[in-house]
């Protein structure tokens, strides 16, 4: 794996080195030693892994709220996202500052997102499949989100006319969190 710090302070986008051979190729996703090495997290006590069927959906921005924020290890293991991060944490010298990233299967990168930073993501492709390790357990009562067309972010979707989930329709503007 080769690691590349982002702009956002923690976050970091990682590359996959695949060894190929007739059969197809081989690559490492995680390695307890190389993460811990950096500083990174290592305990993963929860993977998830979502399907988005359309093109043009965005789910997000989401993250989980103290005294359960979460760490995440997010690829796209089919189809295409424009995946976003926008740091929250309040005493960052980036707070309200968002880094975006193309994520594919083709690609294979990989982020690194620390806690406190909100996610989401749009699908460029039909049919996307996004695989997560999460370093705290699913609390809904910790669950949050900011508004994903914020005028605040400025967050320049690539798709015009997003689909989206109740849920995230109504989620915060970021001058509204508490």
């Amino acid at each position: 794996m080769k690691f590349h710090p982002a702009t956002l302070p923690g976050l970091w986008r990682i590359e996959l080195e695949p060894r190929s051979d007739e059969r197809g190729f081989l690559a490492r996703t995680y390695c307890e030693q190389e993460f811990a090495v950096r500083g990174l997290n290592t305990r993963w006590p929860q993977a998830n892994v979502t399907l988005t069927r359309q093109r043009g959906f965005i789910r997000g921005l989401h993250f989980q709220a103290d005294p359960y924020p979460e760490t995440k290890l997010i690829r796209c293991s089919s189809g295409a996202i424009y995946d976003v991060l926008v740091d929250l944490r309040p005493d960052s010298p980036a707070f309200g500052r968002w880094e975006a990233f193309e994520l594919s299967a083709a690609s294979l990168c990989q982020l690194y997102v620390p806690a406190g930073l909100a996610h989401g993501f749009q699908c460029l492709t039909d049919s996307c499949e996004v695989q997560y390790l999460m370093s705290e357990f699913y609390h809904p009562e910790s669950a949050r989100g900011v508004r994903w067309n914020d005028p605040a972010l400025q967050i320049p979707w690539p798709i015009p006319g997003p689909f989206l989930s109740e849920r995230d329709r109504q989620w915060p503007l970021l001058s509204e969190l508490a």
